[in-house]
């Protein structure tokens, strides 16, 4: 019987449906960093798919009163493991 001895599963926070939400609303980047109070170098993060504060991600949600599955989603990229 084969057993997973290690796992190292690879993620990437995507935040591709946040900006869907903002074109389908009308909003610019420079709109929502201004209504949820965001810093420059947090948008430049949020652009660039870096991590994030969550406490930043939840001013977001409540800007576009929305949950945060609505503007994030977890995407798998690479999976390692060791089976004997």
């Amino acid at each position: 019987m084969a057993t997973l001895d290690t796992f190292d599963l690879q993620v990437l926070l995507s935040y591709d449906k946040l900006w869907r939400l903002l074109k389908e609303r009308g909003m610019r980047k420079q709109d929502l960093q201004a209504a949820a109070d965001i810093s420059s170098g947090s948008m430049a993060k949020l652009s660039k798919g870096a991590n994030i504060q969550t406490n930043t991600l939840l001013r977001v949600c409540q800007v576009l009163k929305c949950d945060i599955a609505d503007i994030c989603e977890v995407v798998p990229t690479e999976m390692k493991g060791k089976t004997n």
